[in-house]
């Protein structure tokens, strides 16, 4: 193939890369139509108006301790090995959220982004694109396991429909595992340096100047040798512990908007069924940005499996929603802020 032709290929395919979290919008937005069309939104109203302002509150708490407890856990990976101070990695951590959860991008644009940030406090650009690789993968692995919890328990539950469901998120959770496997070996080989040019291009869309390009031989792979080595076993553990503490957290705002609506008999094992399972059916569609649609599908699938009406569940997934807006809008300004003073977080010159 002609030097032109792999230049065309090239150009189409980062077209339809750059494309893809619109049409994921789009897929979106087309399945919370059909929700809303096929519910009854007086109920939907109802259910949402019984959760009250004290019950939102608690969401927004509850989010607030679950998002801390995933910057300590990046934090954790960094400790010891860059000169940023825990503070950064709790305030960018609601910065990945509020970016992933309000913007029009797949669910790893604000982890592109976090690591880009992060060489404001002067940590090196590939210990922060290692960390945020590293904290992804315990991340995306603590909620397979939280889903796999999920499957088992759903496995107990009488009915065609449960069994069915448990099964099929058995099968994908064994090739889940199979697909971190194979992202945890890339990390642990010399392939990773190959990917930085593309991380960083896909960090240079979110910011107006110019940037300048990295290194030409990056050096992630030696940084992420240093995230993953042998005397940080315990560091990782702990990162491990706190992202599993976060999925735990948000069974506690299932169980408060439950319980606000009327359902409090639901048992912790159907708690940990709902939030497990509609976490997993959410981080399956990352492309489509924030879940729209999808996250709710999900939660009318699983509440149905317990008795709980529609109208309930997609009054649980607009309330989960709440937290996203309250939190991330604060934490899109704080990112303005950060790009404003970049000049008085980092040295001259620093990437």
């Amino acid at each position: 193939m002609t030097a032109d032709g792999r230049s065309r290929r090239s150009r189409i395919a980062h077209a339809v890369l750059r494309r893809l979290p619109l049409a994921g919008t789009v897929v979106g937005l087309c399945l919370a139509a059909w929700l809303v069309a096929t519910n009854d939104l007086a109920a939907v109203g109802a259910a949402f108006g019984r959760i009250g302002v004290l019950g939102l509150a608690g969401l927004v708490l509850v989010r607030i301790a679950a998002v801390l407890a995933c910057g300590l856990a990046w934090a954790r990976l960094l400790d010891g090995l860059s000169p940023a101070p825990a503070s950064a990695c709790l305030i960018l951590r609601f910065v990945r959220e509020g970016i992933n959860v309000l913007l029009p991008v797949a669910s790893v644009g604000g982890d592109v982004l976090g690591a880009r940030l992060l060489t404001f406090w002067a940590v090196p650009g590939a210990l922060a694109a290692a960390s945020v690789l590293a904290d992804m993968l315990i991340q995306v692995a603590t909620l397979a396991l939280f889903a796999g919890i999920g499957a088992a328990l759903l496995g107990q539950v009488e009915g065609s429909a449960a069994a069915e469901l448990s099964q099929w998120t058995g099968r994908t959770l064994i090739v889940a595992s199979l697909l971190l496997a194979a992202f945890f070996a890339l990390q642990r080989t010399g392939v990773v340096h190959v990917l930085e040019e593309k991380v960083a291009a896909l960090g240079r869309r979110f910011v107006r100047e110019a940037e300048p390009r990295p290194e030409p031989r990056p050096q992630v792979q030696g940084a992420l040798d240093a995230v993953w080595g042998r005397p940080r076993r315990g560091h990782i553990a702990q990162s491990v512990a706190l992202h599993a503490l976060a999925w735990l957290f948000g069974c506690v705002e299932v169980a408060i908007v439950l319980a606000c609506a009327g359902h409090g008999s639901v048992g912790v094992s159907e708690v940990v069924v709902i939030e497990a399972l509609s976490q997993a059916i959410k981080a399956a569609a990352f492309l489509v940005p924030s879940g729209l649609g999808v996250q709710e599908g999900g939660f009318v699938l699983v509440c149905g499996l317990f008795g709980i009406d529609s109208g309930t569940a997609l009054a649980l997934s607009l309330a989960k929603r709440v937290p996203d807006v309250v939190l991330g809008l604060p934490a899109l300004i704080v990112w303005q802020n950060l790009e404003a003073r970049r000049a008085s977080l980092a040295p001259a010159g620093q990437p």
